[in-house]
């Protein structure tokens, strides 16, 4: 890990600390976590010296990173901020802050009619926006979904650390089915994002294996273990699925019916890659995508209610029909109840 980033990790680690005014922080209390923190992003021990959190504390105080934060020592020992609702997630971006990254995204966009860039418009535009809404005086024109609460983020950097460095992890985990958490050896080989959750695809005892990030608990860095890399291509690994789930089975031609008002929606954002236009018909659009069954396409199949009708092949017909009909008596037992 590269000394700037260790440093950017003390810094977070010192305001955390700071803003905790439940107990009292001393420099050797700063030490301890600042070296708590470096163990559990590098997985091994970090010497972190009296020096060097002095030093930070200085850099944090002055106007270098633009900080200016409000540190002071009382009882000659004790440190704190001055102000209680201070931290140095509330800085604001600078004028010459917004300058520069301005000057790095018109740097970026001289690249993007390149084959390697060309899926990088649209990472610019976002950027481009979130740095003019920076500044208070302009709101931000482009809005992204995100969800504020979802669990599992903070495991984003070192999963993709361990596996850039190929590094074998342990990992505490908890599904939804299971009433006790496990510790699980992985190899960890692609991270998957699919509708705004994080998946890891990873192998255990041999085997491949894909995990949600939200049910993370833990993660460690297991130093003694040889790590195997699988090299796998994720555009090749999920090319016959929708979603994250791969049921290694062949590829299905599937076939269904979209009405006629909902046909733009399937058109203009396709199921699928393979996803071809069969014909219209006098009330909708017959489509068909080459695809493993999954339970992510179930979901997506499900979501559109009454507007699509399952053609081939027929059991996924009769699993789709099996499932309608399971929400129908529902629905019928739950008005039979409010009725009585």
């Amino acid at each position: 890990m590269a000394s700037n980033k260790n440093a950017l990790i003390r810094y977070k680690t010192i305001d955390q600390c700071l803003r905790n005014t439940m107990r009292t922080w001393t420099l050797d209390n700063l030490i301890e976590a600042c070296s708590d923190a470096l163990y559990e992003y590098e997985g091994k021990d970090v010497y972190v010296s009296k020096r060097t959190i002095q030093l930070d504390i200085q850099h944090m105080r002055s106007d270098k990173l633009g900080y200016n934060a409000p540190i002071e020592v009382y009882q000659r020992k004790y440190y704190r901020y001055s102000e209680d609702d201070y931290s140095i997630k509330n800085i604001p971006v600078t004028d010459a802050d917004v300058k520069v990254m301005n000057e790095a995204i018109e740097m970026l966009r001289q690249f993007k009619d390149f084959s390697l860039f060309k899926e990088m418009d649209g990472v610019l535009q976002r950027l481009e926006d979130s740095v003019y809404s920076s500044n208070k005086s302009n709101r931000a024109i482009i809005h992204l979904d995100k969800n504020e609460q979802l669990k599992g983020l903070e495991f984003i950097d070192p999963i993709y650390n361990a596996i850039q460095q190929k590094k074998v992890i342990k990992i505490t985990y908890q599904s939804f089915k299971a009433r006790d958490a496990n510790i699980m050896v992985l190899h960890p080989q692609l991270l998957k994002e699919f509708n705004n959750r994080w998946f890891l695809l990873a192998t255990h005892k041999q085997k491949h294996i894909t995990l949600a990030l939200d049910r993370m608990l833990n993660i460690e860095v297991d130093e003694n273990a040889e790590y195997i890399d699988l090299k796998i291509d994720g555009d090749k690994y999920y090319k016959d699925i929708v979603g994250v789930t791969v049921a290694n089975t062949r590829a299905e031609r599937i076939e269904f019916w979209i009405d006629k008002q909902n046909a733009p929606y399937v058109i203009t954002k396709p199921f699928h890659k393979s996803q071809r236009l069969i014909k219209h018909t006098e009330d909708g659009v017959i489509f068909n995508i080459l695809v493993q069954p999954n339970f992510e396409l179930e979901r997506l199949i499900l979501g559109f209610g009454d507007a699509i009708k399952i053609q081939k092949p027929e059991r996924l017909k009769k699993r789709i029909h099996q499932k309608l009909s399971k929400a129908i008596r529902r629905y019928t037992n739950s008005e039979n109840k409010e009725n009585d």
